[in-house]
């Protein structure tokens, strides 16, 4: 795959080696000519020096030739007009981080794929973690959230059913099981200790959601 990433803050930092790690060809613009060197040193990318926002930087990178953008900077402007020239010049996928939630409308209006502040999901996350040490979240997605929740040894749902938790408003979408087992969750599979179940919750109703697993999947201390 041929991807240009704009931004090289440690999000695009991470996104040019993990792609470059995969094998992708991969074009990284920086206005910052030292950040730009730095990638050249550790990694095989071009890297090119300007802002992404001019068609001429864009075209330099290859854009007529690229399959994704991805612009990853703090400023939204620019990851807004840096996309809107990626998809008037037919870049198939185009994706952006947002870093403040009131822009996310202007970005999906251009049909952009977009990432929420990522400051925002560290934090969601780390808060989670705080709150349930055993909670892995996977996703959040527009109106929901996927994340994995561990069963612990002496949780009071252990050889119970799953139709037992009387759901709402969340899901169970897969059970990995000790051994490998790969369960497709159905009303009357019984929870065992271990198990990594991973559940589809609404944003209103996360709270809600988590408060019922560790009532009922997390074991008394």
């Amino acid at each position: 795959m041929y991807i240009i990433i704009v931004g090289l803050g440690g999000i695009g930092k991470t996104l040019a080696a993990l792609a470059v790690e995969r094998g992708d060809m991969v074009v990284v613009i920086d206005r910052d000519e030292d950040r730009c060197s730095e990638m050249l040193e550790q990694f095989d990318l071009v890297a090119i020096t300007g802002n992404a926002t001019t068609t001429t930087v864009l075209e330099d990178a290859g854009i007529d030739r690229a399959h994704a953008l991805v612009a990853t900077t703090s400023d939204d402007s620019v990851n807004l007009m840096t996309c809107w020239i990626a998809k008037r010049m037919n870049v198939g996928n185009v994706v952006s981080i947002v870093n403040q939630k009131e822009h996310a409308a202007m970005f999906s209006e251009v049909g952009v794929t977009i990432s929420q502040n990522p400051d925002e999901l560290v934090a969601t996350r780390l808060y989670y973690w705080v709150e349930s040490p055993q909670l892995q979240q996977l996703a959040s997605l527009p109106g929901g959230t996927i994340f994995e929740f561990i069963v612990d040894e002496n949780a009071p749902m252990i050889d119970h059913e799953i139709k037992d938790m009387k759901v709402r408003d969340y899901v169970f979408i897969a059970i990995q099981r000790r051994g490998g087992e790969l369960i497709i969750p159905s009303g009357t599979v019984k929870f065992r200790p271990g198990d990594v179940i991973t559940v589809f919750t609404k944003k209103d109703s996360e709270k809600e959601c988590l408060k019922i697993l560790n009532e009922k999947l997390k074991g008394k201390k």
